[in-house]
């Protein structure tokens, strides 16, 4: 029986399997089979030291983690038979109440509160309390409870949250503690309270606390690196009987830090055994090189290098290109390439980004090209609202017939333009004798008693305004961010911190440029019905599902997936590593970024292909530099098929220097900054993106360079005409 566990584990594999004692730290590199690991480890303690399913605990990070666990342990045991206590931690959480939560004077049926249901009880509140939602928002409020709960802590169960309790709130936390009274009339929980009633009741009740750390003989933490000081708290209580507790996980990998995640824990773990599994089976010796490399430069973990007995393959490619629309270009043409050479199917093959708003240009090219997507775990570019509720501001400056674009953001953000005033305005429209589109009859009657109360009338004259500029002959991007910053959109995703919205305008409004740069003839403008007509292309593509289809994501969704093909796109300094992470946590956020770029590099199994692109960033508002994570892999190791330039090279190593000496952070490298790789091309010339400096007007960087080779500089001052001498 032992042997049939054991068979086909390596020897740390099996060391880790038979050490189920006392405290266990199992540090898993990327693909070096932890999951197989810990399924033997349960069916080990099951069949061979016949321990009771129902005496042991094994938690996981998420939903999807835990069933497959279950599917592996239940094709292991003997019996088939896989307890509750395989699950999430706020699984277990949720088990544990359904017992415990009575002593506490709520029901063993309390309700589990959703985040829609959450925002229902605050703008409830926010009602009751006559807070107007201008001037704060539903979002606000809720990210608000969220941190007071994770600063108090147990204790805003102990003052608030109980049947008896009676503490007076201070005149600051008013509204905190209705949401929270809100809460205990409903007898309603939401997640964070889940893990916080949880460790109310095990300090405050010991009989319940002996009771479970009795009942739960070994524990099982798998991807410790990604948990929180309170799930710490809560495995090292619940294991506190026999001291039978095993935590898996792999520093390397701990990219959530910047919501709590705590693996310095892991990293200070001091175990009774610890065991590191760092054999791969997932990717080639080459990308190893690359990933082992990168890593290395962090100093915040456990040293360890992985190693695979598969035989060498293909290099690392690394591609640079003149801009972000032939980098996507590159990668659209590559992948049709290599699927029309057999190479691979389409849905072998992975496209991954830092952020979200990067996936508008890589999704226009693989339309061109006619090849299949899909967006994993999230919303194509040009389906997502923001970027339809824009489109749409457009389409309605163009067309007053539009009624579809009209329907859409007439009341995006909110002018106190209801249900019963829309129906007032389709019955007008519908009831005059020559027909009329909803915006105009709007246009007609906009002094109406019936409008009188909304603020329909800034609406005509946002609109209005744009058809002025797009008549004069302003840019379409222009007259959109003008529209879009006057209609107060843009306001209400910055006070709602509504990044993601954020960053996928500017990258909307950056293709426009683009656009218009590419298609301007003379000095005539583009027009906003050539545009609308060819962006229809992508908003009306045919988005059949197909299960062969490249996949595209961000590298937090790709976490514990893994591709024959993967590429690594936006590989540019302020991008990736993000320059906002690492000003508002510095080192830490630095580290944290490149566990992340070891992530991506570690989901490849075949080949790994890095692209990265020069221009200009409008979502850094700076010209674009590579990361410094291409700096740190060493030229001998990955296959360059365009050249760096040298200028952009040498500014991007001054960014970086200039950016860690600011904030106090050790140099990537000791390497000097007047050191050039031959991986790096030399032609002399400005280029977009540099640098430079200017006797009266300072440093600023290039954005654009003339024909006659006059250069367009953005000085902190604005944007000025220089020769290139001069600079």
């Amino acid at each position: 029986m032992m042997n049939q566990l054991l068979k086909n584990l390596n020897e740390r594999q099996q060391e880790a399997v038979q050490a189920t004692e006392g405290s266990v730290r199992i540090i898993a590199g990327a693909g070096s089979g932890k999951t197989r690991v810990i399924a033997h480890r349960y069916a080990y303690l099951v069949n061979v030291l016949g321990v009771d399913p129902g005496n042991i605990l094994c938690m996981t990070f998420t939903n999807k983690a835990a069933q497959e666990m279950k599917h592996r342990i239940s094709r292991l045991v003997d019996s088939g038979l896989v307890t509750d206590y395989v699950c999430t931690i706020h699984g277990f959480c949720v088990k544990f109440l359904r017992k415990e939560i009575h002593r506490l004077g709520y029901p063993k049926t309390f309700t589990i509160l959703d985040d829609e249901d959450k925002k229902a009880m605050v703008k409830r509140i926010m009602e009751a309390m006559n807070i107007d939602r201008k001037k704060s928002t539903v979002n606000k409020h809720l990210a608000h409870i969220g941190k007071t709960k994770g600063k108090m802590r147990m204790d805003y169960v102990a003052q608030f949250m109980l049947p008896h309790s009676k503490a007076e709130p201070k005149a600051d936390m008013q509204f905190f503690c209705n949401y929270l009274k809100e809460q205990l009339r409903l007898f309603a929980v939401d997640f964070d309270d889940l893990m916080y009633f949880t460790l109310y009741i095990l300090h405050n009740f010991p009989e319940v606390r002996k009771a479970w750390q009795s009942e739960l003989n070994y524990l099982q933490i798998d991807e410790v690196q990604d948990c929180d000081a309170d799930e710490w708290e809560l495995f090292t209580i619940l294991s506190g009987g026999l001291g039978n507790l095993c935590v898996v996980g792999d520093p390397d990998q701990a990219i959530y830090e910047w919501r709590g995640s705590r693996p310095q824990l892991f990293v200070d773990f001091h175990a009774d055994t610890d065991i590191v599994l760092n054999q791969n089976y997932r990717s080639t010796p080459d990308i190893l090189d690359v990933a082992n490399a990168i890593i290395s430069h962090n100093r915040n973990r456990v040293p360890k290098d992985l190693f695979t007995e598969k035989p060498r393959a293909v290099r690392v490619v690394h591609y640079h290109a003149d801009d972000d629309s032939k980098e996507c270009k590159w990668i659209a043409d590559t992948i049709a390439k290599a699927v029309k050479k057999g190479k691979g199917s389409y849905g072998e093959i992975a496209i991954l980004f830092r952020a979200a708003y990067l996936s508008r240009g890589v999704e226009q090219e693989l339309i061109k090209n006619g090849i299949p997507y899909a967006v994993w775990g999230g919303i194509r570019f040009f389906e997502r609202k923001e970027i339809k509720d824009a489109l749409s501001y457009l389409r309605l400056i163009a067309n007053p017939n539009d009624d579809l674009a009209f329907l859409r953001v007439c009341n995006v953000p909110s002018r106190k333009f209801g249900k019963k005033s829309l129906e007032w305005l389709m019955r007008r429209a519908e009831n005059l004798e020559q027909p009329m589109s909803l915006y105009e009859t709007l246009s007609a009657f906009i002094d109406s008693p019936e409008l009188r109360r909304t603020q329909m009338a800034d609406f005509v004259k946002e609109i209005e305004a744009g058809r002025t500029l797009i008549a004069k002959g302003c840019g379409i991007g222009s007259t959109l961010d003008q529209v879009l910053t006057s209609s107060g959109l843009k306001e209400e995703y910055r006070s709602d911190e509504d990044e993601d919205r954020l960053e996928n305008i500017t990258e909307l409004l950056h293709s426009i440029k683009d656009y218009e740069n590419s298609r301007r003839l003379g000095e005539e403008p583009v027009s906003l019905d050539d545009y609308l007509q060819d962006i229809a292309l992508y908003t009306n593509a045919d988005y059949r599902n197909n299960e062969d289809a490249v996949k595209l994501m961000t590298i937090h969704q790709a976490k514990g997936l893994e591709f024959p093909y993967v590429f690594v796109m936006g590989l540019n300094e302020g991008v990736f590593p993000s320059h906002r992470a690492i000003r508002e946590r510095l080192k830490a956020a630095e580290e944290e970024e490149r566990r992340l770029m070891y992530v991506a590099a570690t989901r490849a199994e075949r080949e790994l292909i890095l692209t990265e692109s020069e221009g200009y960033s409008a979502a850094n508002q700076c010209g674009k530099f590579p990361s410094r994570f291409l700096m740190e892999i060493p030229e001998n190791i990955i296959d360059v098929k365009r050249k760096i330039p040298p200028h952009i090279y040498m500014n991007a190593k001054a960014m970086i220097d200039e950016l860690n000496d600011q904030l106090g952070i050790e140099s990537y490298d000791d390497s000097p900054s007047s050191e050039v790789p031959a991986s790096v091309a030399d032609d002399g010339a400005i280029h977009i993106g540099d640098i430079v400096k200017h006797a009266v007007f300072g440093q600023g960087t290039v954005v654009g360079v003339k024909p006659n080779g006059s250069c367009e500089v953005q000085f902190a001052s604005g944007v000025r005409t220089l020769l290139p001498r001069v600079l």
